[in-house]
């Protein structure tokens, strides 16, 4: 039996990492799967992007997140909902994020970087990133992640990819995928743990 450093589970984002790839056995394989799937996922990004901005216009829940100040955006703010449009100058920067991100699953090196790339996903959504108007609940996190990956997995399906390919796909990006929940969750049960 391995034994398990638990409290360093919430101090050592790598340990965290490290602990939660062998546990779910996200291996180069799955990397690889992932990265091999560039080649025809990553001219199908604008489409998935359109897709959950389509989504999260569709409730007010989810809208309401993009009229705080965001970082690195110098435009005007949408003062209302009604403002906030796929054309409004904050969509558009918002939507190029989200692309860079799913592009980034694609072709980036799973390294340290990586990692913490994948975890300050989970942390900008909260106040712990440094504005405190910005704090997407975890439902909301976690509706849009599912979203995303039942598009991934429906590009999958309709990639015409032979059936062991698909099937070792789906399976690296549903590990991914969840590995990536858990680095947002981390940041919503810290806050919760503070309270």
């Amino acid at each position: 039996m391995k034994m398990i450093d638990e409290p360093r589970l919430d101090q050592d984002l790598a340990y965290r990492f490290d602990y939660l790839t062998e546990f779910t056995n996200f291996t180069e394989t799955d990397v690889a799967a992932i990265q091999a799937s560039a080649a025809w996922l990553a001219p199908l990004v604008s489409g998935l992007v359109d897709a959950v901005y389509e989504k999260l216009f569709t409730y007010d829940a989810t809208a309401r997140h993009f009229m705080p100040q965001q970082h690195g955006f110098e435009g005007q703010i949408p003062t209302n909902l009604q403002e906030i449009t796929h054309n409004h100058p904050l969509i558009q920067f918002r939507k190029q994020h989200l692309a860079r991100y799913l592009t980034g699953l694609v072709t980036r090196p799973y390294d340290a970087k990586m990692v913490q790339h994948l975890d300050m996903v989970g942390k900008i959504h909260t106040s712990a990133a440094g504005n405190p108007q910005i704090q997407v609940p975890l439902i909301q996190m976690n509706a849009l992640l599912t979203f995303v990956s039942d598009a991934i997995t429906a590009a999958i399906f309709s990639a015409g990819l032979e059936r062991e390919t698909e099937v070792t796909a789906i399976r690296a990006f549903q590990k991914l995928l969840w590995l990536q929940n858990d680095l947002i969750s981390r940041h919503y049960v810290r806050k919760s743990n503070a309270i």
